[in-house]
């Protein structure tokens, strides 16, 4: 999926896709974000190995054994997002996709209930915190 934003005359786009799907020359620098690495994917296969950006494994366990439904992990992802680390790492992730083009990667099959559309959002709607 492509989300395009306009910022500050600089276009910032951000590519999401699965680890599994081939690359392509258009993904651009290739980001994965999980807590693991996933078993069977070549180290080549990723320009960059983000854990922070990856849902904790008590918060995906639960997901995925069904004790908590998508709407749930949402808030919770984005509530670990805010820590000073992956902050962090989104701040710079959306500084990098000003100049380059970018593409998250998880191993979900299916984009709409995976934390990789979720922190595609958060990199492009990242707004700089006025200095103090």
């Amino acid at each position: 999926g492509d989300t395009v934003v306009k910022m500050e005359t600089r276009t910032v786009t951000v590519h999401t896709k699965s680890v599994y799907e081939r690359p392509e020359p258009g993904d651009g620098r290739r980001i994965l974000v999980t807590r693991y690495w996933p078993r069977g994917v070549a180290q080549s296969a990723a320009d960059e190995y983000v854990r922070a950006l990856g849902p904790s494994v008590p918060l995906l366990r639960a997901y995925k054994q069904g004790e908590i439904d998508w709407e749930t992990f949402k808030v919770r992802y984005l509530s670990e997002m805010r820590s000073e680390e992956a902050r962090g790492e989104v701040h710079r992730l959306a500084k990098l996709a000003r100049s380059e083009r970018i593409t998250v990667m998880c191993v979900c099959k299916h984009e709409d209930q995976c934390h990789r559309s979720l922190l595609r959002a958060l990199i492009i709607g990242f707004e700089e915190e006025p200095e103090p």
